[in-house]
């Protein structure tokens, strides 16, 4: 549940904070005082697209955080999003959230003081809280909407046949998609594996090796300068290990400075190291005779070697003009276009095979899409049911809800198959129209929910949908803003009774202009306006006992501190106590 709510910086509100509890809070204030901007601040604290022309110019940007305690099904889940986001639970189970934007449009995130990216809060949100509109009751009017609240009504196993429907669907289309582009372009694909062929063939002949390239040009420049590198050995050599005749040599002349040092390092321990160090040096220069004595013997100028390294590197500079800037890149063009060919390859046989396999993928993607309309179809009478014994109970005694599963119309510019019979279309979501109709009282026809239903039924149609899905899960926490727009008199109490019904399972924030919703409430927040200053702000208190029934007063009848208004509030409190405890 979220624990507290603070906003700072955002629309009218400049700082306020929202002491919240378990059950029903009702958020109520006159028009304008900025109840929408606390379901704003929600929204963003959830991530919410951020707008900036609601930040206040001072400071300059809006803050809100939020604290949530882990609780009840969904505590695990979030409390590992949280550990994998870099963060960790405080250790009372709380987490800290927080959302921030600037003037400027920047927007920063935060959980438990580290920060995220806003999708992190988003992804928190979605396990965690639910909030329901006017907007959403437009959505529920769109056929895509009304198929979506039975499938998540018709639950888990349905996700499960849904999943695996839109899996096979997939690969389906990619295989039609690929075989009717062998088809289509034919041609050009035979085109273009004629020159990737002509390009292997070419490779094939040469056949370059990893680093064969660089290899080949330090052993053209040592064939190259053949001489030269023999004279500079032999010189060197002869330095080192003597030319036969009287001159000294650097390894004759290192063992007569070592025993000259040595005859005097007893006298002299400095000289008996330096002794040891010329030594080394005599081992070196020894070593390096060797190896100088092995070079001269392998040095070779041969020109036939030479010109087979010329016409070698010829070839190979043939390739990487046409093909790749050096003979690595030669060589994954190479890789490359073999891959290619085998996607361009339109040979009949292929062409056979994928046509096997796309009327297989078919059958399966049918074969799924029958068991979808089946399942939905079974959880639409158990929809129906449901929302209607609700609508009962929100003065809609007579009112029935239908849901209608029906097979999709061909010819919208998807594809089709025939699906139990019925040729439809389909789409990863099934072959399936669901469309929510009203039976408003007996002997009415059943009509669309955007045909046969008023605004203040529509809003009941919503909450008493949203009652049905509570009882099936959801996410613990639930938002309603003024969804109870066009509605008053009796169904306005029947309203504020299913809400407190739903806040026993549920942590439920109401807005509300209602004071038969208000009445309900476990905790109740009024938003107030302040104009006393050069900048008008709002804030939010909490309201008890004779505030919260001035409060109700005003919502009825616009006094605040009429005697016979304030009678009724505390009538109308009377009532809702003893509906929530009864």
């Amino acid at each position: 549940m979220l624990e507290e709510l603070r906003i700072t910086g955002l629309g009218v509100i400049e700082d306020t904070t929202l002491p919240l509890t378990r059950g029903m809070n009702v958020i109520t204030g006159e028009t304008g005082a900025g109840k929408t901007m606390v379901v704003t601040g929600l929204g963003l604290l959830f991530g919410g697209r951020a707008d900036a022309a609601r930040v206040r110019a001072e400071p300059g940007r809006a803050v809100v955080e939020g604290r949530l305690r882990l609780t009840g099904a969904v505590a695990a889940s979030v409390a590992e999003r949280v550990v994998d986001a870099g963060s960790e639970p405080d250790e009372d189970g709380s987490v800290l959230l927080a959302r921030t934007v600037t003037a400027e449009g920047r927007s920063r995130a935060h959980v438990g003081g580290r920060s995220v990216p806003v999708a992190v809060l988003g992804e928190l949100g979605e396990q965690v809280v639910a909030v329901h509109g006017q907007s959403d009751q437009l959505r529920l009017l769109r056929p895509a909407e009304q198929r979506g609240a039975l499938d998540r009504f018709a639950g888990p196993d349905h996700d499960k046949l849904l999943a695996q429907l839109r899996e096979r669907y997939g690969q389906w289309r990619a295989v039609e998609d690929d075989l009717a582009d062998r088809r289509r372009n034919a041609r050009e694909r035979s085109q273009e594996a004629d020159l990737l062929r002509l390009g292997l063939d070419e490779i094939t002949r040469v056949d370059p090796q990893p680093g064969e390239d660089d290899a080949l040009k330090a052993e053209a420049q040592r064939l190259e300068h053949a001489e030269g590198l023999r004279t500079a050995a032999q010189v060197a050599h002869a330095a080192l290990a003597g030319s036969g005749d009287e001159a000294p040599d650097v390894t004759s002349l290192l063992a007569l400075a070592r025993r000259t040092l040595e005859t005097q390092s007893t006298v002299d321990s400095l000289l008996g190291e330096l002794a040891g160090r010329l030594d080394e040096v005599a081992t070196l220069a020894g070593d390096i005779s060797v190896e100088l004595g092995g070079y001269l013997d392998a040095l070779d100028a041969d020109p036939d070697r030479l010109q087979e390294i010329y016409e070698r590197r010829a070839a190979l500079r043939a390739l990487t003009r046409k093909y790749a800037e050096d003979v690595d890149g030669v060589i994954a063009w190479a890789e490359h276009a073999r891959t290619r060919l085998s996607e361009l390859d339109t040979s009949d046989e292929l062409l056979e095979e994928l046509d096997r396999e796309r009327v297989r993928l078919a059958g399966e993607v049918a074969e799924l899409a029958a068991r979808v309309r089946a399942a939905r179809i079974e959880a639409a009478g158990r929809f129906a049911d449901a929302v209607t014994v609700e609508l009962a109970g929100l003065a809609m005694p007579h009112a029935r809800v239908q849901v209608a599963v029906t097979p999709r119309a061909v010819g919208r510019g998807e594809p089709s198959l025939t699906v139990a019979g019925t040729e439809c279309g389909i789409g990863p979501d099934g072959a399936d129209e669901v469309e929510l109709k009203l039976l408003a009282h007996p002997g009415a026809p059943a009509l669309p929910l955007q045909k046969g239903a008023s605004g203040g039924e529509l809003s009941r149609v919503m909450l008493a949908i949203e009652v049905v899905f509570a009882g099936a899960g959801g996410p613990p926490t639930l938002v309603f803003d003024e969804v109870d727009a066009g509605v008053g008199g009796r169904a306005a109490v029947e309203i504020g009774r299913r809400l407190a019904r739903l806040a026993r399972a549920h942590q439920v924030l109401v807005v509300t202009h209602l004071p038969q919703v208000a009445a309900f409430a476990d905790r109740h927040l009024v938003v107030a306006k302040d104009t006393g200053g050069a900048v008008t702000t709002s804030g939010v208190r909490v309201v008890e006992d004779t505030e919260r029934a001035r409060e109700l007063a005003r919502m009825l009848a616009g006094l605040p501190d009429s005697d016979l208004g304030i009678a009724h509030a505390e009538e109308l409190l009377a009532v809702a106590a003893r509906e929530k405890h009864g």
